[in-house]
């Protein structure tokens, strides 16, 4: 009979201590809300001390340092979230936005050596982590250096935006070989659908489309999207001569101007020669293979107007306007249906 009675005191113990630490929990994501609310409205100081009190109650969930980390981030004491971020990174749990985080707080405190200490740590723990390349890629001084961490960010990485939108900035600001740029900035949107980078991509691919294809006339134009010219005896052709500039300069002809409508036909031609051509047999390129399911499904128009329509905002209104029906059963259609990236079928630059 005691050992009875001393089993249900036990039980009795134990239900109350697991409701004691539910209680805690409960408490604790009620105050970290609230902080995070505070937060969106400024008053960092209120949210640091509740953030406080939610790691007192609940010391085991890394959520709660984390936003603490932020909120001293936010007031630029960077001590205070450099010490904050440290422990973080020690919980099982961490991500590597957790190192993210701990090195872009070190690099905003100007020590640029533990910044890159953090964000290589981050990497031995999450070795295809695209955040953590594309900041060792920030924090270098050469451009030719950051690009390599920016694509090999890509490689490990193919569905994390910010690598390929820095590419397509350098390839298509930065040098004489555009195409890179605009193979990758045409992913990037296909990934980042929605954002103010969105718009501005958009935006740079048509620009550089007008700038590299120069019109005389209908017959008499010059493309330059590729200017590497020297090969070595043996080496395979690069793909920019054999291929994308050749293929492009076919597109053209019939035209003497650059629009959407231009554009459209152009890209059009490019690929359906293409693949009547088996190029993609010797170049098989995974961006091509979507353009291809969207020609053959007929939204390939609607999508070549959506890719670029901040090059020309009125031409694209006036096209909608008469294209509403298909280009909304486009759109409906498009965001259930992504271009599918993985390790097997990423694009990164062939050389």
């Amino acid at each position: 009979m005691k050992n009875y009675i001393l089993i249900i005191s036990l039980f009795i113990s134990s239900v109350s201590l697991g409701q004691k630490k539910e209680d805690k929990e409960k408490e604790a994501f009620e105050l970290a809300q609230k902080a995070i609310e505070l937060i969106d409205f400024g008053k960092v100081d209120q949210s640091i001390e509740l953030l406080k009190k939610s790691i007192k109650l609940d010391p085991t969930n890394f959520n709660y340092p984390y936003e603490l980390g932020f909120a001293y981030n936010l007031k630029r004491d960077y001590p205070n979230a450099i010490n904050t971020y440290k422990k973080v990174v020690k919980y099982k749990e961490a991500t590597d936005q957790c190192y993210q985080m701990l090195g872009n707080v070190y690099d905003l405190s100007g020590d640029k050596e533990n910044a890159l200490k953090s964000y290589n740590k981050g990497l031995k723990k999450f070795p295809n982590s695209g955040k953590l390349y594309y900041e060792i890629g920030n924090i270098q001084t050469d451009k030719k250096e950051s690009l390599k961490y920016y694509e090999k960010g890509i490689s490990v990485d193919p569905n994390y935006p910010s690598n390929y939108y820095i590419a397509t900035k350098y390839y298509l600001n930065s040098t004489k070989n555009e195409m890179w740029g605009m193979l990758y900035g045409e992913l990037f949107l296909n990934i980042d659908r929605g954002s103010a980078r969105t718009e501005e991509i958009s935006k740079l691919l048509f620009e550089k489309y007008k700038s590299e294809i120069k019109f005389v006339d209908k017959n008499n134009f010059s493309v330059s999207f590729y200017s590497d010219l020297n090969t070595k005896p043996g080496e395979k052709i690069p793909f920019g001569l054999k291929v994308y500039e050749p293929l492009i300069s076919l597109s053209i002809l019939g035209n003497d101007t650059i629009t959407l409508s231009s554009l459209n036909t152009i890209r059009t031609k490019f690929i359906n020669s293409y693949y009547s051509e088996k190029h993609n047999i010797e170049y098989p390129n995974i961006l091509f293979d979507w353009q291809k399911i969207l020609n053959e499904k007929g939204y390939f128009e609607c999508y070549n107007y959506w890719l670029l329509m901040k090059g020309n905002d009125k031409e694209f209104h006036n096209w909608y306007s008469n294209n509403t029906k298909k280009f909304d059963e486009f759109i409906s259609w498009f965001s259930q249906n992504k271009l599918l990236l993985t390790l097997d079928n990423k694009f990164i630059r062939f050389e």
